[in-house]
Parts: structure tokens; sequence; C-alpha cells
């Protein structure tokens, strides 16, 4: 599978709710870059981020636009984050339900045919700012 196909299939079990297949893709020496956080290091910790995650959210990524280097280790996505927040996430507003649409991005790193590194960024004072009005 190609740098991009592998990309494209990672955030198609993600927009499926298929977080168990999103670790398939995965690198055994994989390492999550949280935006505003740690870095969260192998696949059980990003299970059990993507658990949290699905408790607390529900959201879909639309305008999905990938792109690798010509070598195939690094790639970068553009989306659009479409999401409800559904529990009260810990340090953040009250969720009552609310919709959010915001604008991210992703970089990633391969290495043997798998996702060895995932950084993602948003901003989250817009996030909050929509969640809070």
């Amino acid at each position: 599978m190609d740098t991009k196909d592998l990309i494209s299939a990672y955030y198609a079990a993600f927009n499926a709710g298929r977080t168990d297949e999103m670790l398939t893709y995965l690198h055994d020496d994989f390492e999550h870059h949280v935006n505003e956080g740690q870095i969260r290091r192998g696949k059980e910790m990003f299970r059990e981020f993507n658990a949290g995650m699905t408790r607390n959210y529900k959201e879909f990524l639309s305008d999905i636009v990938v792109f690798a280097n010509d070598a195939g280790d690094r790639a970068a996505a553009e989306f659009v984050v479409n999401g409800t927040y559904l529990n009260t996430d810990e340090g953040l507003p009250e969720a009552r339900g609310q919709t959010y649409v915001l604008p991210a991005g992703t970089f990633f790193t391969l290495r043997d045919g798998k996702i060895a590194r995932v950084t993602t960024y948003y901003n989250l004072a817009d996030w909050t700012r929509q969640v809070s009005a």
C-alpha cells in the first residue's frame, strides 16, 4: 500500500468508528504527538486515547487532502473536523451536545510501511469558543 493509500485507509477507519483497525496501520514503535499535550508512545496508549475520544466526542472528518513526499516516509493531511461534544472531557468546558467545525492537520512519519508518528494540530481556542457559546 502506498503512503497516500495508507493515510487514506487510516482516516476511513476513523470515520467509520473502527479505531481498532486504525491500530493495524501503526508501527510497533509508534508515537502520538498531541496538540498541546504529552507524547503518547505505543499502540496501547493510542488505544486508550481513542477510547476516551469515542466516549467524549463524535467526530467525522471531511474535505481530507493527503500529501506525501516522493520517498513515502513523510506525509501530511488537511481536513475539517465535524464534531459533537458528548461528555465533559477533564479540564475542558462542560459538554451539552454542542457541535463544532474545526480545521485541522496532521503530520505523519512512516517506517517499514506503517505509521510511526502522528502529530495533529488544531486551534484549541477556536474549539473552546465554539463549545462555550
